[in-house]
């Protein structure tokens, strides 16, 4: 049995969940999320302190990965509405720099050109200063990959140290090449 698909997901007073068939739908505070979980897995809402249940047909190797999954996305669900997920970015790098026009992020990290980053849907962008990017958002999926899009434009070099990271990412420096007397 899956240890994290069998515990059930608590759904705190601010949050209402409903259910039509496969589609679940958790409204709070902070927003709406909506999700279709896959059909080898069921889905339902018990108990007088209102709980989310995830529960599966048989033991095959699907039906576990599923049911852990969907108990998982359903959690980070409730909680999301609730609290928005955060990710932060730090800029390292002389002379690079972040800024913020309308709906999109601006990097300036070393390029000819300015990279222009269009900030998704439901994800609000933050600098509160030019070498720090704060996201948030209630759908910890979003949040979360349009950080790793952040990143990708320029990863942190080995050398100096030099790019886009996340904030207490540890990086390995290797030594430079070193010159014979």
């Amino acid at each position: 049995m899956s240890r994290i698909g069998k515990k059930p997901v608590p759904i705190s007073d601010k949050v209402e969940v409903s259910q039509k068939d496969r589609l679940i739908t958790v409204k709070g505070p902070i927003g709406t999320l909506t999700l279709e979980h896959h059909p080898g897995v069921s889905v339902a809402v018990e108990g007088d302190p209102a709980q989310l249940v995830v529960s599966r047909p048989d033991d095959s190797r699907q039906s576990r990965a599923l049911h852990g999954l969907t108990r998982s996305l359903l959690s980070n669900m409730v909680q999301g509405v609730v609290t928005p997920f955060e990710k932060r970015l730090e800029v390292v790098g002389v002379g690079y720099q972040a800024s913020l026009q309308g709906k999109t992020l601006s990097l300036q990290v070393g390029f000819a050109n300015t990279i222009k980053l269009e900030i998704p849907e439901g994800v609000i962008c933050e600098l509160p200063s030019a070498t720090l990017i704060v996201l948030k958002s209630s759908d910890k999926h979003k949040v979360g990959q349009f950080a790793a899009n952040i990143r990708r434009v320029r990863p942190p070099e080995p050398y100096k140290g030099k790019g886009i990271r996340y904030q207490g990412e540890h990086i390995r420096r290797k030594a430079g090449k070193a010159f014979a007397k």
